[in-house]
């Protein structure tokens, strides 16, 4: 009885707080999980005094519906400039605002240009179907 209690409180706690978004502990690992599973990337550059980054911290990447998304669907990485995260040149020379949010293959190439500054959990939840969708098609071609 008392691990069925246990049990309910976890699955409820749960429904009622959301589940946590699984980011990758840094970029190299986060890579190399992406190549094994063969996801796209999310790559997120942020800044702790940034306030459009901590706005997405605290309302996008919170939204069910974006972080159930992201957990099935992609490898998700962010990096935080003034902690030293390691960025890749390429990536740190291409944002010129944060946060910079890019979809990247699972080898770190860019699928397309960043979106830069704060997006809503709906527009957000748009851009992530599109993105998996030409991930998947260009799947299909490769495999062709």
């Amino acid at each position: 009885m008392f691990k069925k209690i246990i049990i309910m409180t976890a699955l409820l706690s749960v429904a009622l707080f959301g589940a946590d978004l699984h980011w990758a502990k840094d970029y190299t690992s986060g890579i190399a999980q992406a190549q094994k599973e063969n996801k796209p990337v999310l790559f997120i550059i942020s800044s702790h005094s940034c306030k459009y980054c901590l706005l997405l911290d605290r309302t996008t990447l919170k939204d069910d519906k974006v972080v159930n998304a992201l957990n099935k669907d992609f490898i998700a990485i962010r990096s935080w400039t003034d902690k030293g995260d390691y960025i890749p040149q390429v990536l740190a020379q291409n944002t010129p605002g944060l946060p910079g949010i890019w979809f990247l293959f699972p080898n770190g190439d860019p699928m397309y240009q960043p979106l830069l500054g704060y997006v809503q959990a709906p527009n957000f939840q748009e851009a992530l179907g599109i993105v998996k969708s030409e991930f998947d098609k260009n799947n299909k071609r490769v495999k062709k």
